[in-house]
């Protein structure tokens, strides 16, 4: 598949089985008897090498683990830490300074290296990151170092594991597997990774021992623990499919150029990651004063509660684009759009219950989104843009990540149910702006 087509065609999934005079309408109702995750035609191959994914698979939700586990602890280090709120929600979106590199350098060298050297030294530098949050409870630049190489091993996870999932679910590993199985797999993985990284950490913090430093502890150990099946999992890069160069010519990704990409994913991208944020981040600090003692406990359920709305939507998402003609987008930013504006009423009402309502609808949008884009950049790509490709998706989608930050920073001139239904408004102009891409021929 080359880079660029010229077809009229939005989605991928079947773009290159569509005639180029082709409208992007008539494609998308043809999307719908591909994007059901419908199994490929081939069977056979043994059972332990159609199952070899599931021996990346706790690595990868280990390092989304290690991604989220911060999370539900941001009130802990603004009430005992003596941290400002600013500080507590930079240390939040601080691993995204780890995270780009991790998804883009991880990307570049595992084409040239394979995936499982990667992969594993991805996992080393989460435990190191863990090591150095544990230690560094009084340590503001101990804190942030922690969060980056964590950002490190949640980037890895998003390009390098995603990727090598993907070629796991697929022949000659997988005959099985649906169609959307190599985009649903690492996406569920992660989300379940996030939802339980802030789950277990919650709960040790509310009634655990030294919570600024047991959450971290078992992370590090069962990360440790998961690199045993990694060692085991087959390279799923062949060394004469493997890219040469310099890894940095990989840095180069030109695929971004393509129609599909800039019409669909940078849109809609930024969102996914953005209501997340807002969902968990946002929602718990707008009724902390009405929590008291019991808002780091709160801030943990929301974040299960987003994410396992998130993680139960993802695996419908191919019959929600059966449904719609390939839509799924359009609807996940819909409801991204409605969750918006109920947060800026929550904010306005201060009320935890609409909050909590809130979450679920943001986790909602989130999971489709998440599995949607991932379908569409998985479509575009040829094997050895993969990678690349994957990375420069969830970089996008993780800048929405530092919205908390930047509407925390705004707080002494915005209030954040203004700047909420100001979300709501740039929300709904992307998604008419992916509607109108769908629906009309280039």
């Amino acid at each position: 598949m080359t880079p660029h087509t010229s077809t009229d065609t939005i989605d991928p999934i079947l773009a290159e089985a569509v005639p180029p005079n082709s409208t992007t309408a008539g494609f998308a109702a043809t999307a719908a008897s591909v994007a059901d995750g419908a199994p490929s035609r081939r069977r056979g191959g043994s059972a332990p090498r159609r199952h070899s994914w599931l021996r990346v698979a706790p690595a990868m939700f280990l390092l989304a683990w290690g991604g989220n586990h911060f999370t539900p602890l941001v009130h802990m280090y603004e009430e005992d830490g003596g941290y400002a709120i600013w500080q507590a929600n930079l240390l939040l979106g601080m691993y995204v300074g780890g995270l780009i590199p991790g998804l883009l350098v991880a990307s570049a060298l595992s084409d040239r290296h394979g995936r499982k050297p990667v992969l594993i030294a991805g996992s080393l530098a989460a435990i190191v990151g863990s090591l150095g949050l544990g230690l560094g409870f009084d340590l503001f630049w101990l804190l942030c170092l922690g969060r980056v190489l964590a950002g490190i091993g949640v980037g890895v996870a998003m390009s390098v594991g995603t990727s090598w999932i993907k070629e796991l679910s697929a022949p000659p590993f997988d005959h099985t597997a649906g169609i959307t199985a190599g985009a649903r797999r690492p996406s569920l993985t992660l989300t379940l990774g996030f939802a339980m990284g802030a789950a277990v950490t919650g709960c040790l913090a509310q009634w655990g021992p030294v919570p600024e430093v047991v959450p971290y502890a078992v992370h590090g150990v069962l990360n440790f623990a998961s690199l045993i099946l990694v060692v085991f999992a087959p390279e799923s890069m062949p060394r004469d499919q493997r890219a040469d160069g310099h890894w940095w010519l990989g840095l180069r990704v030109p695929l971004v150029a393509h129609r599909t990409f800039l019409r669909l994913i940078v849109p809609a991208a930024p969102w996914v990651f953005g209501a997340a944020g807002v969902a968990y981040a946002v929602m718990p600090a707008i009724v902390q004063r009405e929590l008291g003692e019991w808002t780091t406990l709160y801030a943990t359920v929301l974040t299960v509660v987003t994410l396992g709305a998130g993680a139960l939507v993802q695996n419908i998402v191919p019959w929600i684009n059966r449904l719609t003609g390939g839509r799924a987008l359009v609807v996940g930013l819909g409801l991204m759009t409605v969750g918006m504006g109920l947060g800026a009423v929550a904010a306005l009402l201060a009320d935890p219950i609409l909050a909590f309502i809130v979450a679920i609808v943001l986790g909602v949008a989130y999971g489709i989104c998440v599995v949607s884009g991932l379908i569409i950049v998985q479509a575009i790509a040829s094997p050895h843009e993969l990678a690349g490709i994957t990375g420069v998706y969830y970089c996008l989608a993780y800048s929405g990540f530092l919205l908390p930050t930047v509407l925390a920073a705004l707080l002494p001139v915005l209030s954040y149910s203004l700047s909420l239904a100001g979300l709501a408004v740039i929300c709904l102009a992307c998604l008419g702006a992916v509607a109108r891409a769908i629906t009309r021929p280039w």
